[in-house]
């Protein structure tokens, strides 16, 4: 049995830094391949929604322009979302959402606009 732990332990550590189902490194950030996928757009989406209940800044989404995928104990999204306020011209935002999909739970993280 000792000879074969150094391999069940090497085998094991392949395991758990291996990519996730989502093609993630765990603990790194991956970029999101397609930004219009129907749920990072429904993540943009709830991160503006999020934002604008918590600050009545009167927020409308447009689109998702770039993110990427962490996980954690969920999947962190940090997302560059496209958004508007009152028709006037969009500005970008630097927002991270918290997901636990399996549980129902989302918590916006960050929200920060993007100086340009």
């Amino acid at each position: 049995m000792r000879s074969q732990l150094p391999s069940l332990l090497l085998l094991l550590l392949s395991v758990l830094l291996s990519d996730d189902a989502r093609g993630g490194i765990v603990g790194g950030w991956t970029p999101i391949k397609d930004v219009n996928d129907p749920h990072v757009r429904d993540i943009g989406q709830y991160a503006v929604a999020e934002h604008d209940r918590r600050t009545g800044e009167g927020l409308s989404f447009d689109r998702v322009v770039s993110g990427a995928t962490q996980v954690v104990e969920g999947i962190n999204y940090r997302l560059v979302i496209s958004a508007s306020r009152g028709g006037v011209g969009a500005a970008e935002y630097d927002a991270v959402v918290w997901e636990k999909a399996w549980e129902g739970f989302r918590n916006l993280t960050s929200f920060k606009t993007i100086n340009a």
